[in-house]
């Protein structure tokens, strides 16, 4: 097994603790510990007893309590068909190693965050792309995932709400996907990390329910701001589940103790609403920062508002490739963004605006001056899609 390079992770974990501003990131600001436990009504680490909280072995796939919380989430789930995983990366590692071999197909949305790409290329499976269209607003060419699914794909790989594109698929579009699927006998495999962080207020539906075979992915990383704890899912059909629950004995073998209380916490209805209400307060002050800015500027940076989480894709107008433009704001600006290189896409460049507002402000400010010294033209790169 060769493992194909994950780009953007290592570009961001390489430099996002040594820039003055980081606008890679796609979550909103980080909660504290004792911001958590004030949005879960709890009177602090000592009432809560996590100042006496063993830390040893938890239950392998989660705490029945906490999987009780997560199918909650999913009407008609049971905690049968809920495991828990490190993070929404551990969890789409295990369903991709579950639904794919060697010299299988899959049919996977382009542009997206590119760890699912990334292993299936690891694994040997031939990706066959279906592109969301930026001249149609980000919508997806369902043609082309009929012409994969045609060619023998066996899953299909979305993430909704999308990255970097912050696009929601629409309910005629996700029941066109789950048809498709469905004909051809495939999996859809959803990551949905980002429901919750929706502009509107009204959480994307979940692909769970709508096609016979679906695992969807989800974590406290985004939506949440909790990043830190590490703490994500699978749901699906029971039988699925308990075999990716096996996986995992081969990877982390068990959440950690302490964010499965922290989750569990977090995921009570009263808590999850406050701390959903949060995020999208951030996002939508964030959003008109960003919206000012970037309409200043609309004769070289071009955009779609993102229906969910706090990033956006911007095209740009400069004769320089995202890589050589996220070097320069990296090393002339202090200021770290991701290229569109990235995620298949040039010339555009995803910005993260879930940090404080004042760090915002100086951030773009940055970024302004570079743009300020660059001449207009076309980019070195393609333009895809």
């Amino acid at each position: 097994m060769r493992v194909q390079p994950f780009r953007m992770e290592r570009w961001q974990s390489t430099w996002e603790h040594r820039v003055r501003y980081n606008l890679s990131e796609s979550g909103v600001e980080p909660l504290t510990v004792a911001g958590l436990l004030a949005l879960c009504g709890s009177g602090g680490v000592a009432a809560e007893g996590l100042d006496r909280l063993p830390l040893g072995y938890g239950q392998t796939n989660g705490s029945d309590a906490l999987r009780a919380r997560i199918a909650a989430l999913y009407p008609g789930a049971s905690d049968a068909e809920v495991v828990v995983t490190a993070g929404g990366a551990e969890a789409n590692f295990a369903c991709a190693w579950r639904l794919m071999e060697p010299g299988a197909a899959a049919a996977v949305m382009l542009p997206s965050y590119m760890q699912l790409p990334g292993l299936l290329a690891s694994f040997g499976v031939r990706a066959l792309p279906f592109h969301l269209r930026a001249e149609a607003g980000w919508a997806p060419d369902l043609d082309a995932l009929a012409a994969a699914l045609g060619e023998g794909a066996r899953a299909v790989v979305v993430t909704n709400p999308n990255n970097p594109t912050g696009r929601a698929l629409t309910g005629t579009e996700m029941d066109a996907i789950a048809e498709l699927a469905d004909r051809h006998g495939a999996w859809i495999l959803s990551d949905e990390v980002y429901q919750g962080a929706e502009r509107s207020g009204v959480e994307t539906p979940s692909f769970r329910g709508r096609a016979e075979r679906v695992l969807v992915t989800n974590s406290l990383s985004k939506a949440y701001g909790l990043p830190g704890l590490r703490l994500g899912w699978v749901v699906g059909p029971a039988d699925a589940v308990d075999d990716l629950w096996g996986r995992t004995d081969y990877t982390t073998i068990a959440p950690s103790t302490l964010a499965d209380r922290l989750a569990t916490l977090a995921l009570a209805p009263e808590a999850r609403a406050r701390i959903l209400a949060r995020t999208r307060a951030i996002i939508a002050r964030n959003l008109e920062v960003l919206s000012g800015w970037l309409g200043a500027r609309s004769d070289r940076l071009r955009w779609r508002a993102p229906d969910a989480g706090a990033i956006c894709h911007v095209r740009y107008d400069a004769p320089l490739g995202s890589v050589e433009l996220a070097e320069r704001l990296r090393v002339e600006q202090g200021v770290l963004v991701v290229p569109g290189d990235h995620f298949g896409t040039e010339p555009y460049l995803r910005l993260g605006f879930g940090l404080p507002e004042a760090e915002l402000r100086a951030a773009l400010d940055r970024v302004g001056e570079l743009f300020d010294r660059l001449p207009t033209g076309p980019a070195g790169g393609v333009s895809r899609p």
